[in-house]
């Protein structure tokens, strides 16, 4: 069994890019290979600034050998029958065998060396890689993400003959840029290759590298009496941007302290890629420290890169303290006006449109969710007047969170301070949905006016399309009524908004579908329950549970396996039209029947009540309670009876079963038949 190391070295890849790009060139290779029927028992592909290599472990010498037998015509078939087989199968007619009374042939093909086969690979590869954004370079046409330089391309450390357009293909690539050797040099394999760059100041593998990064960053924090500030978004960045990384710490003046964390934390991460560090023993504070991740190693242990990185970032905090001070000393509500030169869509008006819409909508909102209508109403039409401040021009990121402290510094009501602040959450699945009622008013506005607005101008999201981001926002409607228990239907808050709803309610329904069936539940249960046609998502993820739990009991599945029954039974009365209406009556005998009847009797006002005071499990557990009775009938009685008075009772019981069950969930929509 073979090795194979391939290592495509370029100029920088940008660090956002590198992960999709390992698993790409993953993918590739294992497709061609499975093309190929080319086994193999590993395969591992990794990402740097300068480089993708993929190694694959066991591939065999050659690709197996190729057999086939294939059916043509009849023999006594037309000629021209049997030449079109022959045709087709690549051979002349008397090559053809005759077996079991048909014209055959016998397909063969000596399997290609491994090598052949890698080869090809690369060229796919290259040619086929999905670069979000590619270039050309000099006179060639080949394209990649930044100038491809060389290939390193072994199979058992021989290099493998493959011709690209003007690139060194063979078996030599290079260290670090500054620290490694100054000439490229030879690997015969991966072990060779990954030990040779670590001695040339390259790290391999990007898990490695955010290790060191990691465990070096918190070692100097632990020196000077600090914490680091876990950021596992930058670490991800910074593990791309460097192939030898050196974490150092550098120090700030204390005065930017006064500034709001966040504005600090954004500089430091945005502008610089810095990590942050905070106090011992205060959490939450920061301190006027920051970890720099070097790509070299320094003669004078980084000094000298600390200084430099601490004027550069000083510069930038003065820009920002320039900008708080500025903001403070404009009022939002004199903001309001500006907005109306910011455009939210050319077809759904002004932010400052936005701001009015904003406000009468959580202010209507606000009964609903226990909320201060005046504070609400306020924080509505504030939430956007940050979007003009100095601070959010440089740092997007920070809408809202600005508002919420020149908001503060005002003296606003805490409800109207918090609802700015907090009004775009939950962002994503990792953060938390407010649940503070003002704040729960003005992010619901903020949601449901965006996606009914969008909606209402035909932008709805296709596919893999949402260029607004309107399935997030439905998620965050969605998280915020989920979390906080609040069993609003989603027809009231739509009714509240000025746009129409049109086809925005079977959006929500899907949106929650896939949250539910990511959670682990069935995706037939989600789509049985909605059948009812609720629009009270908190009820209905409720119910999912509930009817779940049911199910998963032997009175539940049992249940199911009758209302399939029955349902069977009335659905093939239907297609011959011969369902009989109304209702039944008490029937006088058999004994099965007659207990059916009163079970079904007993069941409806229970049923009807535990239904009426939302108590669904308690419903089901009264269907339950038809199980034994249901089980006899279909044992002791004949449906469908020769007696027609007899067979058209019994298909009307069955119809009760089906009518009182449906009131449940749409047990026709769930998936097996239940237990017999």
């Amino acid at each position: 069994m073979s090795q194979l190391l391939l290592e495509l070295f370029s100029e920088e890849i940008p660090a956002r890019m590198q992960a999709g790009a390992a698993r790409d060139l993953a993918r590739l290779a294992r497709e061609h290979l499975a093309r190929a029927d080319l086994a193999f028992e590993s395969l591992e592909s990794f990402a740097g600034p300068r480089r993708l290599t993929l190694v694959v472990d066991g591939l065999p010498a050659r690709q197996p050998d190729y057999r086939e037998e294939r059916r043509g015509p009849r023999l006594g078939a037309p000629q021209a029958a049997i030449e079109g087989f022959a045709r087709s199968v690549g051979l002349a007619v008397d090559a053809l065998a005759q077996a079991g009374g048909y014209w055959c042939a016998t397909l063969e093909r000596k399997g290609e060396v491994a090598g052949a086969v890698v080869a090809q690979m690369v060229h796919t590869v290259i040619g086929d890689f999905p670069w979000p954004k590619s270039m050309t370079w000099g006179d060639g046409n080949l394209r990649w993400i930044r100038p491809l330089h060389r290939v390193v391309c072994l199979l058992d450390g021989r290099a493998v003959p493959v011709a690209i357009e003007g690139v060194e293909v063979g078996n030599v690539t290079e260290g670090h840029r500054f620290m490694g050797a100054r000439q490229p040099f030879p690997v015969s394999s991966f072990a060779d290759y990954e030990s040779g760059l670590a001695e040339h100041f390259v790290v391999v593998d990007v898990r490695e590298r955010k290790r060191r990064i990691v465990d070096g960053a918190r070692a100097q924090c632990a020196a000077a009496g600090l914490h680091l500030v876990d950021d596992e978004g930058l670490l991800d960045e910074v593990a791309g941007m460097t192939e030898w990384p050196v974490p150092l710490l550098g120090r700030m003046d204390p005065a930017f302290l006064t500034l709001p964390p966040e504005v600090v934390r954004t500089t430091m991460r945005t502008h610089q890629r810095y990590f942050a560090t905070r106090q011992e023993g205060e959490a939450g504070a920061l301190a006027p420290y920051f970890i720099i991740v070097a790509n070299i190693e320094a003669r004078d242990g980084g000094a000298l890169i600390a200084a430099g990185a601490a004027r550069v970032l000083a510069a930038r905090l003065e820009d920002a303290k320039f900008f708080w001070n500025e903001d403070l000393g404009q009022p939002l509500e004199s903001r309001l006006e500006r907005l109306s030169g910011v455009t939210f869509h050319a077809k759904l008006g002004s932010m400052r449109q936005r701001a009015g819409r904003l406000e009468a909508l959580a202010g209507a909102i606000a009964p609903l969710v226990g909320a201060d209508a005046d504070a609400a109403a306020t924080a509505g039409r504030l939430a956007k007047a940050d979007l003009v401040t100095a601070m959010v021009g440089e740092f997007p990121e920070l809408q809202g969170v600005m508002g919420g402290y020149y908001a503060a510094a005002q003296g606003l009501d805490a409800r109207i301070v918090a609802a700015i602040r907090d009004h775009y959450q939950p962002r994503g699945p990792s953060e938390a949905a407010p649940n503070a009622p003002a704040t729960i008013a003005v992010a619901l506005a903020d949601k449901i006016d965006t996606i009914l607005g969008f909606f209402s101008i035909g932008e709805k999201p296709t596919g893999s399309r949402d260029p607004f981001a309107l399935r997030r926002a439905a998620l965050g409607v969605i998280r915020i009524l989920r979390d906080n228990r609040l069993e609003i239907p989603l027809g009231r808050l739509f009714a509240l908004s000025t746009y129409p709803n049109e086809g925005v309610l079977e959006f929500f329904v899907e949106r929650l579908k896939v949250l539910l069936r990511e959670e682990g539940s069935r995706h037939d249960l989600v789509d049985a329950v909605f059948a009812l046609g609720d629009d009270n998502l908190v009820r209905i993820a409720r119910r999912v549970g509930d009817l779940a739990a049911f199910l998963a009991t032997n009175d539940g599945a049992n249940l199911l396996a009758a209302y399939k029954r029955a349902g069977n039974i009335l659905d093939a009365e239907a297609r011959k039209g011969d369902l009989p209406e109304g209702a039944a009556r008490r029937p006088p005998s058999p004994e099965a029947e007659v207990a059916l009847f009163d079970a079904i009797a007993a069941c409806e006002p229970g049923f009807a009540a535990s239904m009426d005071a939302d108590d669904y499990a308690g419903a089901l557990r009264t269907l339950a309670s038809l199980r034994a009775t249901v089980d006899a009938f279909f044992d002791q009685v004949l449906v469908n009876s020769l007696v027609a008075e007899e067979r058209d009772n019994r298909l009307k019981l069955l119809g009760s079963i089906r009518r009182i069950m449906r009131q449940a969930a749409d047990f026709s929509l769930i998936a097996g038949q239940g237990t017999a």
